[in-house]
């Protein structure tokens, strides 16, 4: 076993490492410090109810995926950037993908500026529990793994179809459980997939434009956690392209899942908590 991470910063480390990351994104990082710590409560969503859960079942630390507070919250939309490089790994000249991107992240920016980003760390402070915020290693690891296992299985079958899509993602544990299921939004089920490209990092949906981009550089179909229905109204319309939602629980804990054997392999015991799809449980 390897020696376990005691403090937030290093389990904060353990989820860089995992994702390739050199540096912690504007999204993630220590938001209340702590020691000694052996035990962990891992969420999607960590609100102050989860807190006191956590502090009932015994917990040294809590992490959670989505950004509840603090420069995670506020420095949010800064992470969207790294949509860019994903668009332009699918074929999108880079200056053609930061102009498709650049009016999602001012709206993203405004919804957290005005956002209680101290509501949840206070909480935390006044509680004396340590908190971290793991978003973008945990997106990465769910978008690579996710991408991974569609390349692997589609290249198995002549001409798929969107149907085969949906099929392969359904056999990976976290969406065979999940109660929302993987669903077309775009297409239908018996339309050829062509080219399969995840995007499921990068903050939160590029929105229609960025959608529209990726179609424009050949991709055939998208898969995605969740897109608004703005979005979904205007990429019909546009008739380009078939969309595939995944689904937002099942996807984020893809990636916290990941993450979480890492820890426990690390001599961590982690408890899965608000939304976390156990793959081994019924």
């Amino acid at each position: 076993m390897e020696v376990s991470p005691t403090n937030t910063q290093e389990i904060l480390e353990v989820a860089l490492r995992l994702a390739g990351l050199k540096e912690t994104p504007a999204d993630s990082g220590v938001v209340v410090e702590g020691l000694n710590i052996k035990k962990v409560a891992f969420g999607v969503d960590i609100e102050v109810g989860e807190l006191l859960l956590a502090r009932q079942l015994g917990v040294d630390a809590v992490i959670t995926h989505h950004p509840k507070g603090g420069l995670p919250m506020v420095e949010f939309h800064n992470v969207m950037a790294n949509q860019i490089d994903r668009m332009v790994l699918a074929g999108v000249p880079i200056n053609k993908a930061q102009k498709a991107l650049r009016e999602r992240v001012e709206q993203v920016s405004r919804a957290h500026h005005v956002a209680n980003y101290d509501r949840v760390v206070s909480a935390a402070k006044l509680l004396g529990m340590p908190l971290i915020t793991i978003h973008t290693p945990a997106d990465i690891l769910a978008e690579t793994f996710v991408q991974n296992c569609l390349d692997k299985n589609l290249k198995k079958i002549n001409k798929p179809v969107v149907k085969d899509v949906i099929s392969i993602l359904g056999k990976l544990p976290e969406y065979n459980k999940t109660l929302a299921k993987p669903v077309t939004r775009v297409g239908k089920e018996d339309d050829f997939a062509g080219r399969v490209f995840v995007t499921m990092a990068g903050g939160t949906s590029g929105g229609e434009k960025v959608i529209r981009a990726y179609f424009e550089a050949g991709v055939g179909t998208l898969v995605v956690m969740h897109m608004p229905d703005d979005a979904i109204k205007a990429v019909k319309q546009q008739n380009i392209g078939n969309v595939v939602v995944a689904g937002h629980m099942a996807s984020d804990s893809i990636g916290i899942n990941l993450v979480i054997r890492s820890l426990q392999k690390h001599g961590l015991e982690v408890l899965r908590m608000s939304g976390v799809i156990n793959p081994q449980q019924d």
